[in-house]
């Protein structure tokens, strides 16, 4: 197993990680959801724009 992919599938892992502790959030409501609920989805947000740009990546390399 690559480097490229360890760090695609901790990527991924941090994308769920944050996606469901921002649902959770979300779900609870309350003053914790109000500071920091709009960070989760941000924050989940990048992390997809990461992982995407890293399987990009990964498949440019495995076509050259």
């Amino acid at each position: 197993m690559s480097a490229l992919t360890i760090v695609i599938i901790l990527a991924l892992v941090s994308t769920i990680v944050v996606l469901f502790t921002g649902l959770g959030s979300m779900g609870r409501g309350g003053e914790f959801d109000e500071k920091h609920g709009t960070q989760f989805m941000f924050a989940r947000v990048v992390l997809q724009g990461l992982t995407l740009l890293l399987l990009f990546i990964a498949l440019y390399l495995a076509n050259t």
